[in-house]
């Protein structure tokens, strides 16, 4: 039996396979439970957030500014960006509602996440937490520190986190906003300076260290992160007497492919030009689909990311620290971190023989 469908330009055959298979798919997403549904809506809403509407930035405001009846909405909000740009630097608005609203409950059982913790953090010191890996969007570590889906505030009380991201993500309209209710702040000597020691005590801000170039080595089951010649936060830990604080994301690298990108190949040479001249290369990326897992899509895998929060280093405020208490401390750390991988990489199934490396 085959299905005869009318077409403009005449009638259209339509194989059993394919029919069955376009069945087999809208039958599964009606069957699909109403929290699952929503889980993926507020993975959907995230993808927008980080994705679409910085690209929506580009050319929305003029679209309002000079084909509608509320232009004058585009001048308000240029007055009020320019007033509020250094927000960022100065610790931003933390809004407990956003943080602790139901969406990002159903963002992280999407996966699902958690967070375990392995020691206390006492709220009379302040810390500077180092984010590893990377990943795509740094899911794990935006979960820890801008939301409580995962339970940071419950876990070590009288601690305010905040984590810190490039400058240029709060330079898109509206966009901004959010970063800010989340307590996101920019990620430089002067925000954390004024985080650390202008804000009291139980301040924690955390750093992704591996950074964009980290980004171009995530690929599943991989666990090579960017830290050797990264020294900044171990200097600013040392100046603004910061105890340092290893967290590793399991599971981060899992929740996209991405293209072959060795280094010293073509594609991976032209991503590093990118990287160069803006800052940042976007990794070609392979996600799943809203609907199908098995079609590729902006939205990540369904896969478990376990976040775990290591022992705080303690660290001595020194004004002038110099190169070898620098190197002393970035080796402490170094050592922090990877026994941390070693004693937790259980929980994803990580082969004994598997280690982190360092490059």
């Amino acid at each position: 039996m085959r299905l005869r469908l009318n077409s403009i330009s005449g009638k259209t055959k339509l194989p059993e396979k394919e029919v069955y298979s376009l069945l087999s798919t809208i039958l599964s997403v009606l069957l699909v439970p109403w929290k699952r549904r929503l889980e993926t809506l507020a993975v959907m809403g995230f993808i927008f957030m980080w994705v679409i509407l910085p690209i929506m930035d580009l050319w929305v405001p003029f679209h309002i500014l000079f084909n509608t009846r509320w232009w004058f909405l585009v001048p308000l909000y240029a007055a009020w960006f320019y007033y509020d740009f250094d927000t960022p630097k100065k610790a931003s608005r933390r809004w407990n509602w956003a943080r602790r609203h139901i969406f990002w409950k159903y963002f992280a059982d999407y996966f699902p996440l958690r967070l375990i913790k392995t020691a206390e953090l006492p709220p009379d010191r302040n810390y500077i937490i180092g984010s590893h890996p990377h990943g795509m969007f740094s899911i794990g570590g935006f979960m820890a520190m801008s939301t409580n889906a995962t339970g940071f505030e419950d876990k070590f009380p009288g601690i305010k986190s905040h984590i810190m991201t490039l400058n240029g993500q709060f330079y898109f309209p509206l966009r901004r906003e959010f970063g800010i209710m989340l307590g996101g702040i920019e990620v430089s000597k002067e925000s954390l300076e004024y985080t650390l020691t202008k804000c009291g005590k139980g301040r924690a801000c955390a750093i992704v260290v591996g950074g964009a170039t980290e980004a171009l080595d995530a690929h599943p089951n991989k666990n090579t992160l960017t830290i050797k010649h990264r020294r900044g936060f171990c200097k600013y830990a040392l100046k603004f007497g910061a105890d340092l604080v290893p967290m590793y994301n399991f599971g981060e690298n899992d929740l996209y492919e991405q293209y072959d990108n060795p280094k010293g190949s073509r594609l991976r040479t032209v991503q590093e030009k990118i990287k160069t001249i803006f800052g940042l290369c976007p990794p070609l990326l392979r996600g799943r689909s809203i609907f199908n897992q098995y079609m590729i899509g902006l939205l990540p895998f369904r896969k478990p990311v376990t976040t775990v929060v290591g022992r705080p280093i303690r660290v001595n405020q020194t004004n002038e620290p110099t190169n070898e208490q620098i190197d002393e401390l970035h080796a402490k750390y170094c050592e922090a971190l990877y026994d941390l991988f070693e004693e937790y990489k259980h929980l994803h199934s990580i082969p004994p023989d598997t280690h982190l490396i360092f490059q």
